[in-house]
């Protein structure tokens, strides 16, 4: 590409969101430098346009190099390990590459004059709270992942304030679609579901199954974010991003097995420790961005069952160790 080009990060690229980003900033015409550890994500994600850089973000030297090479006008934050539940027994591992990891990028997009640095965060920091979930509310966030993920959000704040750093901040939600990592067994409802109806497994529901989550396909939410840095009115802004319509868990179940073509058989384990019912609204979202047309749940559902069918069942290259088993749901 010229000379001319805008040069953009996006870290966790090899991943589910990640991938899909990476692509709407290619088909933008920006020079797209894909940077993931593949601990969680596959190397055939990554577009083939892209530059793939095997790097953790926990790897501070590693990743000064990469700024000092490539001066990134554009930094896309998206790598992390995105398991709310799993996070109370992980919380070494969750803070250091969640947070930690966050704060390497940030140091370094401040030292190198990165123009924008978008950071997805998690409708998760709000915790229990009043619904819909609005960015007016103060963050309550209940678990070490909320935690992080809004650590980084004030540290961002703080960057802005004392260095100048721009920045936007997306809070998704349950987002599910082609590229997704099914086979975790930690995340991700809507790839859990469908990896134990592959493996011939019942659903697990944990609880009554009466947990509202809106669920967000991915075409609602990489294209907002790839084309987030244009809008510069948004700047130093923070944004819920994701579904209007929220579901219970018992809903999506019988949903997604109507798209996999197979009768349910589900299993209720008892209640983990998780909000109970998380949604947002979306109308600070559109007062900056033209969004598409949102993608319903049975569609959603069923463009990505046809990539589950067509592709199978995919393990992860690695997990991370249990730090504290003490209360480990069942079924985990």
């Amino acid at each position: 590409m010229g000379g001319n080009v805008s040069k953009a990060l996006v870290t966790g690229g090899a991943g589910f969101i990640g991938s899909h980003v990476a692509r709407h900033l290619l088909g933008d015409c920006l020079e797209v430098t894909v940077l993931d550890d593949l601990s969680g994500g596959f190397r055939e994600n990554v577009p083939p346009e892209a530059r793939l850089v095997e790097v953790s973000v926990t790897d501070y030297p590693a990743l000064k190099s990469l700024f000092e090479a490539e001066r990134f006008e554009y930094v896309f934050h998206l790598a992390a390990h995105a398991s709310e539940g799993l996070s109370h027994f992980i919380r070494r591992h969750n803070y250091k590459t969640n947070l930690v990891g966050s704060i390497n990028l940030i140091n370094l997009s401040v030292l190198y004059e990165t123009r924008c640095f978008v950071f997805t965060s998690s409708i998760a920091v709000y915790g229990e709270n009043r619904l819909p979930m609005t960015e007016e509310f103060t963050p309550k966030p209940v678990d070490p992942y909320g935690i992080s993920k809004y650590a980084t959000e004030l540290d961002l704040a703080s960057a802005h304030r004392q260095f100048g750093l721009d920045y936007i901040i997306f809070r998704p939600h349950n987002v599910y679609g082609v590229h997704q990592n099914i086979g975790d067994k930690y995340r991700n409802v809507v790839g859990i579901f469908m990896r134990q109806i592959l493996l011939d497994q019942p659903l697990t529901i944990f609880g009554d199954g009466e947990q509202m989550r809106a669920f967000s396909y991915i075409d609602d939410v990489a294209p907002v974010i790839a084309r987030s840095v244009k809008e510069s009115s948004a700047y130093s802004e923070t944004f819920n991003l994701g579904g209007d319509k929220a579901h219970s868990v018992n809903e999506l179940a019988l949903a997604v097995c109507k798209q996999m073509g197979v009768r349910p058989e589900i299993r209720h384990l008892p209640p983990r420790n998780e909000v109970k019912h998380a949604y947002a609204s979306h109308e600070k979202l559109a007062q900056y961005f033209h969004l598409p047309e949102p993608v319903g749940l049975q569609d959603g559902l069923s463009k990505m069952a046809q990539w589950v069918r067509r592709t199978g069942y995919r393990a992860s290259s690695s997990s991370p160790v249990i730090e504290l088993p003490e209360g480990l749901p069942k079924g985990w």
